[in-house]
């Protein structure tokens, strides 16, 4: 399941990426050669480029390259270290969750109250990156936190209940 969701992001990052610089480099070329452009681009690449952020940190989060202020995993023992992992995948899983629901509420006002559309698809559409983006990140954080779990544990994730 985590390889195809690692696919899906992957691939659509690179869809956003590529369209980016195809429309930003037609809108160059249309303003240079022919005095003109679509009106509708420039709103989009900004669209694209929060799709693109917020894309880039969900697959951030998922490698453990996130940007991440731990002062404290400098500090403590190495045998405390996977507790410590462990509280901050608990904590990081909880605010993307909070995000998550706040970015819900946020969308919800867009459609109820109604933005500028852009190419006839309203604004909440186009929001849609921000819940989606929070429950992935929050989603690639509990994964870690169910493999610290496994971890401290002690079990192996993929050995079988047969083996002794």
């Amino acid at each position: 399941m985590n390889r195809i969701v690692a696919v899906l992001e992957d691939g659509f990052l690179c869809m956003l990426l590529i369209v980016m610089v195809f429309l930003a480099s037609l809108q160059i070329m249309l303003r240079q050669f022919f005095s003109g452009g679509f009106l509708w681009a420039e709103p989009l690449l900004r669209y694209l480029v929060l799709w693109a952020g917020i894309m880039g940190a969900v697959v951030a989060t998922r490698k453990g390259k996130h940007i991440a202020m731990d002062v404290a995993s400098y500090l403590v023992p190495g045998k405390i270290q996977p507790w410590l992992h462990l509280i901050v995948h608990l904590f990081s899983t909880g605010v993307g969750a909070v995000l998550f629901w706040a970015a819900v509420i946020f969308v919800r006002n867009e459609a109820i109250l109604g933005g500028q559309e852009l190419l006839g698809i309203p604004s909440w559409v186009w929001n849609m990156i921000f819940p989606t983006g929070f429950f992935l990140i929050s989603f690639h954080f509990a994964a870690a936190l169910l493999q610290d779990v496994v971890k401290l544990s002690g079990r192996s994730p993929h050995r079988n209940n047969f083996e002794s």
